[in-house]
């Protein structure tokens, strides 16, 4: 990736927290990485130099500063939303594919060598997959060992590395300090707040309206899997070696998440899933200021600044709840959903005891949605709703078992939207909702949908869809964003 000196420099040198997480600014004469917005003297433009990824600065021998923690900034937006083999392979390292599976597993799953899918994270991201990896690695571990009060053997197990002496050595060279140092700085061992019970800030670039989160997952929200409860979200989370549970509260520049994990090595799985549910690195500046150049939206921009899209931390939930919304109102959908995982009779979410670093809990106040093999063991009296409906999740379900439809964030969003409607019963409507809100497309429109058609009628627009679809193109390609506004305005 291209990273232009004068603009980067003077983004330093304003100290300009819009820019966290774009690039990463390495300093020869100290040694060090920061994020733009690091508080420490502008550094001499000889002694400069800008890296794509935390990884690449590591890469050349640079350690992270401890003033500025760049390792906690948030993510890079261009990442978040590309499409694109890079875009998706960040995402799948994000969610621990290469700490699991490896890179041939990486390589695997997007369908290139791994020797061509090295070249091109190299010369996007000046590291490679495992460079990458390695750096989020020792991000798990520096959350794990000041949050929490694992052993630094579990936690070097926990946090995906292969040995607790790779576990020091990558620790002393990225952050210059022993694991044992680093605890000892943040004041030593922690109040415990129950095992494998972990509290973390997850940052973002300003604005943020907290209040259009709330709002919408509070109306969507099911018993026992979510809710809204003051000023605070709940909800259940299925993870790669486990199940757990998360409070999400904004504030002031982060918000606070409280996770409980039954295997804390999910810690990085449910950052990352956190972090796209609630469109965390978003670049709010660049997308209100192209909606606010349309008169019509520009009042609603003005009033509530930071929009996001709420996205989704399980893709087949999402299907599911898209599947059962269709042409019904929310109310109505709600209903048919709680019958349904009523229906579904949970067991407790043991803990994982083999090498988990956590024993003794249960998980009963929010689980994860049902997954689809749990769907196609309902009996037909279970899903209380028309036939051709159950048969449609029925086909979900077989699809995502046999692996001809995938709902991750990280698949191709073209072949995945393709797959679903190949389904029975699935429509336009369906996949692009699923693929704005699971699959993290920025540039979705559903002008099909009654909500958005009574928004654009609200705020003077056509609510015609052929016309809407026509006025929106000046929207692009922040399409997702304006469907957001036009809910809101609805």
């Amino acid at each position: 990736m291209e990273l232009d000196f004068e603009r980067c420099y003077r983004a330093v040198d304003s100290r300009d927290q819009r820019f966290d997480g774009w690039f990463y600014t390495g300093v020869t004469s100290t040694g060090i990485y920061c994020r733009p917005s690091c508080p420490a003297i502008t550094p001499k433009r000889q002694n400069v130099r800008f890296f794509p990824s935390a990884a690449a600065a590591q890469g050349v021998g640079l350690r992270a500063c401890r003033r500025c923690r760049p390792d906690a900034a948030p993510g890079s937006p261009l990442w978040d939303v590309r499409a694109d083999v890079v875009g998706r392979a960040m995402r799948l390292i994000a969610d621990g594919v290469v700490d699991r599976d490896g890179v041939p597993g990486l390589a695997s799953r997007l369908g290139y060598t791994e020797r061509h899918l090295h070249r091109m994270l190299r010369a996007e991201m000046g590291a490679g997959p495992l460079a990458l990896a390695r750096a989020q690695r020792a991000q798990t571990a520096r959350i794990l060992i000041e949050t929490t009060n694992l052993s630094m053997a579990e936690i070097a197990f926990a946090a995906g590395f292969g040995s607790v002496r790779q576990f020091n050595d990558t620790l002393r060279e990225v952050y210059a300090s022993a694991p044992s140092d680093l605890r000892t700085a943040r004041g030593g061992q922690q109040p415990s707040t129950g095992a494998g019970t972990i509290a973390l800030r997850l940052a973002y670039r300003p604005p943020l309206h907290a209040g259009a989160l709330l709002d919408f997952f509070a109306v969507r929200a099911l018993p026992g899997v979510d809710e809204v409860r003051d000023g605070t979200y709940h909800r259940g989370l299925r993870l790669p070696h486990g199940t757990g549970e998360v409070a999400l509260t904004p504030a002031a520049g982060h918000v606070a998440a409280t996770l409980r994990l039954t295997d804390v090595r999910d810690l990085a799985p449910a950052v990352a899933r956190c972090r796209r549910l609630l469109d965390l690195d978003a670049d709010p500046a660049a997308i209100d200021a192209t909606l606010a150049a349309d008169p019509a939206l520009a009042p609603a921009v003005a009033a509530e600044p930071g929009v996001r899209v709420p996205r989704a931390v399980d893709g087949f939930e999402m299907a599911v709840r898209a599947i059962i919304g269709q042409q019904v109102s929310l109310a109505s959908a709600k209903k048919t959903l709680t019958r349904l995982l009523t229906a579904h009779e949970p067991v407790d979410h043991e803990v994982i005891a083999t090498g988990s670093g956590v024993s003794g809990q249960q998980l009963h106040d929010h689980r994860g949605f049902l997954g689809a093999e749990e769907l196609l063991a309902l009996p037909d009296s279970g899903f209380g709703m028309p036939v051709g409906r159950r048969e449609t999740l029925r086909g979900l379900a077989r699809a995502v078992v046999d692996g001809s439809v995938d709902l991750a964030a990280s698949v191709d969003r073209g072949e995945a939207v393709r797959g679903l409607l190949a389904l029975p019963g699935v429509g336009p409507w369906t996949a692009n909702y699923l693929a704005m809100r699971a699959f993290g497309d920025p540039d979705i429109l559903l002008s099909t949908d009654l909500a958005v058609r009574r928004g654009a009628a609200a705020l003077g627009l056509p609510d015609n869809p052929t016309t809407l679809d026509r006025y929106a193109e000046r929207w692009r390609p922040w399409r997702s964003y304006a469907t957001m506004r036009l809910w809101r305005a609805a």
